[in-house]
């Protein structure tokens, strides 16, 4: 992929202790140098692939995890099948051990298949590991994930979440998209997705500008994090990223938190329901739902209901748990008709 992209904005966090600040107040992503450079997983990961492994299995506990092998001509990047029936890899549940042997196995292969655990909760999988392998002064409930591969590339998407990704062992690339960068990506299905988040269809590696002219427009907004281990990345939620691991082995800890209640509904749920009921409307009806949903929702304002007497507000009140416990009951109750 040849581009003239930014790179992302870094700070060397070894010597920046007000680090959390610069994430809080942070609206795009942020690397950070050395951020998790002492943990000692990483440094067993400089000294070898064997090394770390050994360090991980001395946390392994016979656990089972979701694991994705590819053939060597993917080329590491995990995707659909040519006619979107299927994927181009075999996803299966195996022991963690079996996902070590099979790295070990191809450590020196030049055309290696592709082997990949995304998104593994790390208590689960290592249990104890976070107790010299953790990140202080994250948000309690902050979810601790462990990632680990060889040579694999990520689709780009986006996840809700607030998200700090720590480079264990190995190198990677992120390539990060604003939000509004959507129509230059060329996003896929949004229920047929090989992880459950929607991705974009270019293929970064070899973009094909016949078919998604667009993207270079896209790239003309993206950032890139060149990451050595020891680094961490801060991606703010609803940012596109595309991951490339870059070594034989790679392990990566990430840590996803959200800022909204977590009774708060899913936002994804809207844009379905959107689609059942107001993409095929009239032009002039789908204007009219456009500034109705200005109005109540993206400018909503305190004033938007302080006309009515504050005991008859109802769902147009202030959101909290009862509220969102009632809009969800209105809902089941109206999609079951």
């Amino acid at each position: 992929m040849s581009t003239a992209a930014a790179s992302v904005r870094a700070i060397n966090a070894a010597e920046a202790p007000a680090w959390r600040e610069a994430v809080r107040d942070a609206r795009e992503p942020l690397l950070l140098r050395g951020l998790v450079a002492q943990w000692p997983l990483v440094r067993a990961g400089r000294q070898s692939m064997s090394a770390a492994l050994a360090y991980l299995r001395g946390y392994y506990r016979d656990a089972t995890v979701g694991a994705w092998f590819g053939p060597p001509e993917i080329r590491g990047r995990f995707f659909y099948n040519d006619d979107f029936s299927g994927f181009n890899y075999q996803a299966a549940m195996v022991k963690l051990e079996a996902v070590f042997a099979a790295l070990e196995r191809h450590e020196h292969d030049v055309d290696a298949p592709a082997v990949y655990v995304g998104s593994t909760t790390i208590d689960t999988c290592l249990p104890g590991m976070r107790a010299e392998n953790d990140v202080a002064g994250l948000p309690g409930d902050a979810l601790a994930s462990i990632w680990l591969g060889n040579r694999t590339r990520i689709a780009a998407h986006f996840d809700m979440p607030d998200n700090l990704a720590c480079v264990a062992v190995g190198r990677r690339r992120f390539t990060l998209f604003p939000p509004d960068a959507l129509p230059n990506l060329y996003g896929g299905p949004l229920e047929f997705t090989p992880a459950g988040q929607q991705i974009s269809l270019v293929d970064f590696a070899n973009p094909d500008y016949a078919r998604f002219p667009r993207f270079a427009a896209a790239l003309r907004s993206a950032q890139i994090a060149e990451m050595e281990a020891g680094d961490a990345l801060y991606i703010p939620g609803m940012w596109w990223h595309h991951v490339e691991a870059l070594d034989a082995f790679n392990v990566l800890v990430n840590y996803w938190w959200q800022t909204v209640p977590a009774w708060q509904g899913a936002p994804v749920n809207v844009l379905m329901h959107a689609l059942l009921s107001l993409r095929a409307l009239p032009p002039a009806q789908r204007a009219a739902w456009r500034g109705i949903l200005d109005h109540y929702v993206f400018a909503a304002d305190d004033t938007a209901a302080t006309h009515i007497p504050e005991r008859g507000r109802g769902l147009l009140g202030p959101l909290d748990a009862n509220r969102a416990r009632a809009l969800r009951a209105l809902l089941l109750k109206q999609l079951n008709r």
